[in-house]
């Protein structure tokens, strides 16, 4: 099959469903070992960290995929088309979407959703970096 990319809605509802699958187990493991309810648990250093770890560490070892990309058809691919590795996953979500961002105070991640919209290759500033891109395999 050809290097179909993702777009960016898809790409959009994907992290939607990682956010809600994540924050709602990260809060029934909270309210199990506690007894008690999470206030503002997603504000939180720990959310970040937590959210940090999924997005870098899930995809090397599902061959690209996390929850909300494989129900979305979509993985993230290196350019050359072989699996992600560590290297990949490292500088696409801790260096490319995380201190980049905030040394940018954000404007990255805003000029990667226009990327991900105008750009034909539909890459983000995160992919440019790590050599990645987001591929829709067409079954959903």
């Amino acid at each position: 099959m050809g290097r179909m990319k993702a777009s960016f809605g898809r790409r959009l509802v994907a992290d939607l469903f990682d956010y809600l699958i994540l924050s709602i187990a990260s809060y029934l493991i909270f309210f199990w070992i506690t007894g008690g309810h999470m206030h503002d648990w997603t504000d939180g250093l720990w959310w970040n960290l937590l959210y940090l770890l999924y997005g870098t560490i899930v995809p090397v070892l599902w061959g690209g995929y996390n929850i909300g990309k494989r129900i979305l058809g979509i993985k993230i691919k290196r350019t050359d088309e072989e699996k992600v590795t560590w290297k990949n996953m490292i500088l696409r979500e801790v260096i490319g979407k995380n201190v980049i961002a905030y040394l940018t105070f954000g404007i990255t991640t805003i000029v990667s959703v226009f990327m991900i919209i105008f750009r034909e290759d539909k890459k983000a500033v995160h992919d440019l970096i790590a050599g990645t891109y987001v591929r829709y395999d067409g079954k959903h």
